[in-house]
């Protein structure tokens, strides 16, 4: 560990100077990349030196060190959301903890575990019942449409793109995805589809307009119902699209085909033998059906379970990630459904959240303007660059999940899956 001396500082006591003094001495450990922490006491280059430019951490008061002291990782993600320090590079941060993901989970122990056990139970509040659904889907869902529209694509799809090449754009990525999803899914003009999770309508009218199906599509969000219905209505499209405003659990009859677009991670996992078979009740004895999952590495699955992070804490209550061997168990304990393709595409999630993250910060003043204030704007911030960071290192990756019925009798060949 090299370090710069600066003029001593008021303001760190013994315990401040403790607390930083065992951070620098952990962090000295980091390998595959080093960073530059820098505070009133001096500046410090810590890690393994490398090629590249390490990310520059500015540490602007002793808050920092307590704030990581007393909650582990989620304590720094809200000093950073509090102004208690900055980064030249939050991405390569993020990328580079995860390299280190045991220095990462040392960082939980200590006094931290006091935190980590109040997180967890405050987290457990907020079970997905019906009415915890609700409030939990509010509590990020409906920050305001408008909001949302600053940095989505213009199809408003919140989830992630399939990007083909270096110059695609959100926009053409978001609708190669879409495209795809139809492909997969065979869908044609005789097809009733259901779709769980309406988000604000991008599926459901890409659907109906490019194949010429109908669509039921629910959703629990009032604000995502309200923007979809109207978007149905602006299209012309209500004699094939009809948005209902209902938990997922209530949903009735049977469709050809169905479709789950990043909804699973909103569900509770215990919650998920449930899914998988309202999944399986809504499908015809020849359906089919795909699932868009975020996925977190199976060896992981349990542990994170058992702890509360960032997303958790302030993006998503409710929320969990599963891991694909969850959610085949899951559908095997609880359906007929059988996976007949799967398909990883978690690079694309990346560069979709370096688009979002690039929108929003060129929309910083419009998002001020709509009411959020300064710590908001630095929640999402880090939130978009921690997501980043996880795909970029393939710690957490997103699939497809093609599933069909008992009675299904397509051939193997999926068009379009072959070319990219």
């Amino acid at each position: 560990m090299n370090s710069i001396a600066h003029a001593p500082a008021a303001g760190y006591g013994t315990l401040d100077r403790f607390l930083r003094a065992r951070l620098l001495r952990r962090l000295d450990a980091l390998r595959g990349g080093g960073v530059e922490l820098s505070d009133a006491l001096g500046t410090h280059r810590i890690g393994e030196p490398g090629p590249i430019e390490v990310p520059r951490l500015a540490v602007h008061g002793p808050g920092f060190y307590r704030a990581l002291a007393r909650n582990g990782s989620v304590g720094a993600a809200e000093a950073y959301m509090d102004g208690a320090w900055d980064c030249s590079d939050l991405v390569g941060l993020v990328q580079l903890l995860v390299r280190n993901r045991g220095l990462l989970d040392a960082m939980e122990r200590g006094p931290a575990r006091l935190g980590g056990l109040a997180m967890r139970a405050l987290h457990a509040l907020r079970r997905n019942t019906r009415d915890g659904a609700r409030r939990n889907i509010a509590e990020h869902y409906d920050l305001g449409n408008p909001f949302f529209r600053l940095f989505l694509s213009e199809d408003m799809m919140y989830s992630s793109a399939l990007y083909a090449g270096d110059g695609d754009t959100l926009e053409g990525a978001s609708q190669r995805k879409l495209d795809r999803i139809c492909d997969k899914l065979r869908i044609g003009a005789d097809d009733h589809v259901v779709e769980i999770g309406t988000g604000w309508g991008g599926f459901a009218l890409h659907a109906a307009r490019t194949r010429g199906c109908r669509v039921t599509t629910t959703t629990i969000s009032r604000e995502q119902h309200a923007l979809a219905s109207r978007r149905v209505a602006e299209a012309g499209l209500q004699g094939r699209v009809t948005v209902l405003l209902s938990d997922y659990r209530d949903l009735r009859g049977e469709y050809d085909k169905l479709v789950s677009i990043e909804m699973v991670e909103a569900i509770g996992a215990e919650y998920l033998d449930a899914y998988f078979a309202t999944l399986g009740r809504l499908l015809r004895p020849d359906g089919l059906a795909l699932v868009q999952a975020i996925t977190i590495e199976d060896h992981r699955y349990e542990q994170a379970l058992r702890t509360v992070d960032f997303i958790k804490r302030h993006v998503f209550p409710g929320s969990f990630i599963p891991s694909i061997a969850a959610m085949l168990a899951a559908k095997s304990r609880s359906t007929d459904l059988a996976l007949v393709h799967l398909e990883d595409f978690g690079p694309s999630y990346a560069r979709t959240l370096r688009d979002w993250r690039r929108r929003f910060l060129a929309n910083r003043g419009a998002i001020r303007a709509q009411g959020f204030d300064e710590r908001f704007l630095r929640m999402w911030e880090f939130y978009l660059a921690y997501c980043e960071g996880g795909f970029l290192e393939r710690t957490i990756g997103v699939a497809h999940l093609l599933m069909a019925k008992p009675g299904y009798r397509g051939d193997s060949y999926l068009p379009g899956l072959l070319e990219a």
